[in-house]
Formats: C-alpha cells, structure tokens, sequence
C-alpha cells in the first residue's frame, strides 16, 4: 500500500492532485468510470456500441407497470440510474434534484410513490417527508414513501421511518432490491386504502 507522502514524493507534476506545501492539506482528483445503464428491448439506441457487451443485466423482479414515481436526489447519476433502472419496469418516473421540486410535483402529478435521498443540501430528505406528512391526504400527504440513503446504522433506519417514510433502502441501491421494496410497499398500501 503507498502513503499520500510516498505518493506525493514520487511525482509531483501528476495533475491528479495539488498541494501548496506540507501541514497545508492536499487536493487529489480521482476519475471513476461509470457503467451506463440500458433497456434490454433497444440496446443499441442506449448504449454506446463499445460499451454494448460490457453492461451489467437487470431481470425486473416486479412489473410496476404505469406506476408514477417521483425519484427525489441531488445527484444527477442517481436520478438517472433510477430513472433508467425503474423505467425498466414499467414505471413512470419522474425525477426532481430538491425538496421544493417534490413538493410541487407531488401537489400537481400526485405520483402512487416517492423515493427521497435524505442527505440532500437545504432541505434534506427528513424536512421533504415532514412536509408531505404535513399535507392533507387529498394533495398528497398519504403517499408511501421509501427512504434512499447512505446512513445505513440501525438508528438512521429509525430516524427515516420516525420522519414518516415506510421503508428505508440503502445507497448504493441495488435496483432488483429497490423495485422489490417498491411493489412491496404499494401492495401493502393499496390493501389498507
């Protein structure tokens, strides 16, 4: 394993990183690739022809069919992985980057699901539910909702559903295990209504 000294001390004319001197911190830049995400029935026109083999298949475990879903995430891959991901299904997504934009999609389009980040700058995921909670059921303050979020500890799973939300979904998302906990959730409220 090599240090951030060693590192440092090997090639200091790397453009990956930058540092105005020792006790003075350092900026290192990192490129990730990401593995772009596509419909099964028209490969060709998502994927880029050299990428074509390469991708990763995801079997749907569950049709959701016409179900509108709002996606609620400051991060653009994010929304577009899920949008691509539950599109796949069947789903009608539509996806905002704030707690504001929800808000009014969920007052306008009333979606039959809302899946929220919690960490999102402003207003996070918690303000968002307290919020919807907060509307009368005819606008929207009924809609289940699924909590998507890094904060993984058992106590953060507790916060998320003390705020409102029904269920509470790990990041990085597994979508076969997202689209599950959806149809799942909307079974369960479609039998309580």
């Amino acid at each position: 394993m090599v240090s951030v000294r060693e590192l440092l001390s090997h090639n200091d004319n790397d453009p990956a990183h930058e540092s105005p001197g020792e006790g003075h911190g350092a900026t290192f830049i990192v490129k990730l690739p990401i593995v772009p995400v596509h419909q099964k029935k028209n490969r060709a026109e998502r994927v880029h022809p050299a990428a074509r083999d390469t991708l990763p298949s995801f079997d749907c475990p569950e049709r959701m069919d016409g179900m509108k879903v709002l996606v609620v995430d400051d991060e653009a891959d994010t929304r577009e992985l899920l949008k691509v991901g539950l599109g796949q299904c069947g789903a009608e997504v539509t996806c905002v980057a704030s707690a504001q934009e929800a808000l009014e999609v969920i007052e306008k389009e009333r979606p039959a699901l809302l899946v929220s980040d919690i960490g999102m700058p402003g207003e996070d995921g918690y303000e968002l539910i307290r919020k919807v909670r907060a509307l009368p059921a005819k606008r929207g303050g009924k809609i289940p909702a699924i909590a998507l979020t890094a904060y993984a500890r058992t106590e953060d799973r507790l916060r998320a559903l003390r705020a409102g939300y029904q269920m509470h979904v790990s990041k990085p998302v597994e979508l076969a295990e997202l689209v599950t906990v959806m149809a799942s959730l909307v079974q369960r409220t479609d039998k309580v209504e």
